[in-house]
């Protein structure tokens, strides 16, 4: 199954990608591409129907035409104003190229942009490499999965 997969930090997004190309094969599998716009459905403008991008290696546009979509390309980078002073004013521990594309062409399609001001923050996971649960270590918090059991303490994956 492609969801039974080890992760190991770094290496999580490799991993992924063998996973999806074993699953759906190679012609099914494009990549490098960048969505800019979603085209609602000419029947129903609620619903939406396909999705126009670019190659960012070859000189063409793609349409893509489909049933259903599934968004998601990450937040958005210093979307609130850092509290950070000094030398830490500016620094983001995220990838500040993520402009938050994906909340304007959601908008622009015409859904609604709930929780807005929930922010992101992992806390750890195993064998991760990013910011290591300031807030549950401070705390000794509970990890809980997503159908609220009960999991090891800080350190756990939830």
């Amino acid at each position: 199954s492609i969801w039974q997969i080890m992760i190991h930090g770094e290496s999580y997004k490799w991993i992924v990608a063998e996973a999806a190309k074993k699953a759906l094969g190679m012609d099914r599998i494009e990549e490098r591409i960048f969505i800019v716009k979603l085209l609602n459905d000419k029947n129903d403008p609620s619903r939406i129907a396909g999705a126009v991008g670019f190659s960012t290696r070859e000189n063409k546009v793609v349409v893509y035409k489909f049933k259903a979509c599934l968004l998601a390309a990450g937040g958005c980078v210093n979307i609130f104003r850092p509290r950070s002073v000094g030398e830490g004013t500016g620094r983001a521990w995220y990838p500040v190229w993520n402009a938050g594309s994906t909340y304007s062409m959601a908008a622009e399609a015409g859904a609604e942009l709930t929780l807005m001001e929930n922010r992101f923050v992992p806390t750890r996971f195993k064998d991760g490499y990013g910011p290591v649960g300031a807030i549950t270590s401070e705390f000794a918090a509970a990890c809980r999965s997503t159908i609220w059991e009960s999991s090891q303490r800080v350190g756990c994956i939830a």
